[in-house]
């Protein structure tokens, strides 16, 4: 007779906010330049950047140079998310996050694919208000009371060479 193996459960560990707050701007990026590489795909698109347009702005080096820097934040926030103190992580998140909900939805103007480019859009919107929640509701850790009895260092090292 077979003995019964006993049911576990999978341990749901929890996911640090610097975690999902990377794992969140990596997400934004893959689906930011998978519907920029999707769009090659749109009638007239690649024509239209051999004759050396992209919507209505003319290829250059501005025009490049600024899309690298739209580009560029993004990445960069997602090693930042994962570096930088709490505090100035949050804040960071923040701005940034807010910055790109319409860097985000002005991609929609002039696109011929609406529902490509809607589903782009708020998949994306999606995953920055979730950069937002995650940032705003930051986990609070209140002050230990040794520390708040604690005298300062300043204070214990004058006290010592007195």
């Amino acid at each position: 007779m077979k003995t019964p193996q006993p049911t576990t459960t999978l341990e749901d560990q929890p996911m640090p906010v610097r975690a999902k707050l990377a794992a969140a701007w990596t997400s934004f990026m893959f689906l930011y330049a998978y519907v920029d590489i999707l769009n090659f795909f749109t009638p007239g698109v690649v024509e239209d950047i051999l004759d050396g347009r992209v919507f209505e702005f003319a290829l250059s080096q501005t025009f490049s140079t600024t899309a690298l820097i739209l580009m560029a934040v993004p990445i960069f926030m997602v090693l930042l998310s994962m570096t930088l103190p709490a505090g100035v992580n949050r804040i960071a998140n923040l701005i940034v996050a807010s910055l790109y909900v319409p860097v985000t939805v002005f991609n929609v103007v002039g696109a011929s694919w609406l529902y490509f480019y809607g589903l782009g859009i708020v998949l994306e919107v999606i995953l920055l208000a979730l950069i937002l929640r995650y940032a705003w509701t930051w986990p609070r850790t209140a002050p230990s009371a040794t520390m708040a009895t604690s005298p300062d260092p300043e204070t214990v090292r004058a006290q010592q060479q007195a």
